[in-house]
């Protein structure tokens, strides 16, 4: 009976300080020009937490806009690298035109300077392995009238002879092999002398001519080297190249030296093929055509 006796107590004190409570909490409410004690709890507690609330709602809006952003520029930029790389092949393919048109403008340049003789353009389609183009096959032969011993011209003029033919195709030995000699002979004078292939000098862009005349014709640096007339594999007039070094042999009757070549023999890529051979033209002047 004791214990019940001081929980009715307690209960009364606790009832009597919930009741002084409220009535300060009116009279602060009062005096607070109504706005009241759940108003002021409300600045110190729900306030904050819908500010934080949001915050948090912002940052979450942001963060999915930004998401949305970022995925928008991706594709973006997917579909302009796409472009880009469209546009690079584009570019490529046109430049590869571009060096076509020039190369064909040269040979064309080349068929109107030989305008004589017959000729058949073809393209280089194999080489021996090297970085030089001394030994090469190209994409005619003989069903496109392509001879041994046809005289095969590129760039600026004579780039070799044809050694083998097939119906579809040719292999041609250039100026520069080690087994090319040339019966040529100097444009100015027609003074003749021996082109000899070297490899070794083709690495130094350079030909070499020996047993030419040491007489009064005077010969300078510059001076262009053709096949010659006398020639029994090629045709007359094809040129070869310049001159660019010059001097008289130990003997004191022949000069020798170095030709400027007239093709880039580390890069052909078409040549023209006369179809008419040396031996051809001697034949048809024997028979009076």
């Amino acid at each position: 009976m004791k214990v019940k006796n001081q929980t009715a107590v307690s209960s009364k004190y606790i009832l009597i300080i919930l009741i002084v409570i409220c009535g300060l909490l009116l009279c602060i409410e009062r005096f607070a020009d109504g706005g009241g004690p759940l108003r002021i709890v409300a600045n110190y507690t729900v306030i904050p937490m819908q500010k934080g609330i949001s915050y948090v709602g912002r940052y979450m809006s942001d963060l999915s806009d930004n998401f949305q952003t970022l995925e928008e520029m991706k594709k973006n930029n997917e579909e302009l690298q796409s472009r880009v790389d469209e546009l690079t092949i584009d570019n490529t393919r046109l430049r590869q035109e571009q060096y076509e048109l020039e190369r064909l403008r040269e040979l064309f340049k080349l068929d109107e300077n030989y305008s004589d003789y017959e000729k058949i353009g073809a393209h280089v389609i194999a080489n021996n392995g090297t970085n030089w183009f001394n030994d090469f096959t190209i994409d005619k032969g003989s069903n496109d009238g392509v001879q041994v011993d046809s005289n095969v011209l590129a760039g600026s003029g004579l780039v070799g002879i044809v050694t083998e033919v097939g119906p579809d195709y040719a292999r041609v030995r250039s100026i520069i092999d080690d087994s090319s000699n040339i019966s040529a002979m100097v444009l100015s004078t027609s003074d003749t002398c021996i082109v000899r292939g070297d490899l070794q000098l083709a690495v130094d862009g350079k030909l070499r001519f020996e047993k030419l005349a040491n007489n009064d014709n005077e010969i300078e640096v510059g001076e262009q080297v053709v096949t010659s007339h006398v020639s029994n594999r090629f045709v007359q007039g094809l040129f070869i190249g310049y001159i660019s070094e010059i001097e008289v042999d130990s003997n004191n009757l022949t000069r020798s030296g170095y030709i400027t070549p007239a093709v880039d023999f580390s890069n052909i890529q078409e040549v023209l093929v006369i179809t008419t051979t040396k031996q051809d033209m001697i034949d048809a002047e024997e028979s009076g055509e």
